[in-house]
C-alpha cells in the first residue's frame, strides 16, 4: 500500500481521496481467500455446491458447516469467515420467522436478501465496527419463482442464473458462461457445478469435502445425503 493510503485504511467511515473504503475491500479479500462455492438455477429450483477444503485428515468433515437452511424455502452457502456467516444466518432466520408470525406467510426471497444486505451495509457506515468478511449465495423459491442471489460485504446484491464466490470464482464463472443453459435439469446443473469445482480446486471430487444443498418448487431446502452426493461423484469420475 502506498504511504498516502495508510491514513484511510483503518477507518471504516473514512473514504480515500479516490473514493474507496479500504476496510470493505479488505473484507472482499477475505471472501476471495475462502472456499470455492457455486450456485446454479435449474428448471424447478436452485442448487448450491461447496468444497469444504479439509486441511487435515484429523478433522471431522461433518463439523464444517458452510451450507445453512434459513427457512423452509430458503438456504444459503458461504465463503469467507464462517463465524461472520453464522451471525448473518442467525439474523436471517429471526427476520424470516418475524415475517411469518406477523404476516402468516413465508418471507419473499428478495425481501429477505435485501434485509440481510441492509444489515451488512450498516456495518460499513459506523465507527467501531468492521464489515462482515463473508459473502453469501442465497437460494430460494417463492410464489414468484426461483432465485439465486449473491451478496457482497458492502451490502450489494445481485441476482444470477449461475454464480460462484470464493477462491476459484473466476475459473468457475468461465465454465458457467461457456456451458450453462437455462432450463437445465437437476442432474445437469449438479454435474456442471461439480466439474467447475473440480477444475477450480485442481483436484478430484472427494465425498467428505463436497456438500450440496437443493431447494425446489417440489421440496423444501435440504442438504443432499452422502449417498446422493456419492452418486454424482461416481458419475464425475466415471
Amino acid at each position: 500500500m502506498q504511504p498516502g493510503q495508510m491514513a484511510y485504511d483503518r477507518g471504516i467511515t473514512v473514504f480515500s481521496p479516490d473514493g474507496r473504503l479500504f476496510q470493505v475491500e479488505y473484507a472482499r479479500e477475505a471472501v476471495k481467500r475462502g472456499t470455492t462455492t457455486a450456485g446454479l438455477k435449474y428448471k424447478d429450483g436452485v442448487v448450491l455446491l461447496i468444497d469444504k477444503r479439509i486441511s487435515s485428515q484429523l478433522i471431522e468433515p461433518t463439523s464444517i458447516e458452510k451450507i445453512f437452511k434459513i427457512d423452509g424455502h430458503i438456504g444459503c452457502a458461504t465463503s469467507g469467515l464462517v463465524a461472520d456467516a453464522r451471525a448473518l444466518v442467525d439474523y436471517a432466520r429471526v427476520t424470516s420467522q418475524i415475517n411469518k408470525v406477523t404476516y402468516d406467510e413465508p418471507i419473499p426471497v428478495e425481501i429477505l436478501v435485501k434485509k440481510i444486505c441492509d444489515y451488512k451495509q450498516n456495518y460499513t457506515q459506523y465507527g467501531g465496527v468492521r464489515p462482515f468478511g463473508t459473502a453469501l449465495l442465497v437460494a430460494g423459491v417463492d410464489d414468484t419463482g426461483c432465485y439465486l442471489f449473491e451478496t457482497d460485504p458492502s451490502g450489494a446484491l445481485m441476482a444470477y442464473k449461475a454464480s460462484s464466490i470464493g477462491a476459484g470464482r473466476n475459473i468457475v464463472m468461465e465454465m458457467f458462461e461457456d456451458h450453462y443453459k437455462e432450463g437445465m435439469s437437476l442432474d445437469e446443473v449438479v454435474m456442471l457445478g461439480l466439474k467447475a469445482l473440480q477444475k477450480a480446486t485442481e483436484g478430484e471430487g472427494n465425498l467428505p469435502t463436497v456438500e450440496i444443498g437443493i431447494v425446489s418448487t417440489k421440496e423444501e431446502f435440504r442438504k443432499m445425503n452422502d449417498k446422493e452426493v456419492k452418486k454424482y461423484l461416481d458419475k464425475l469420475e466415471g
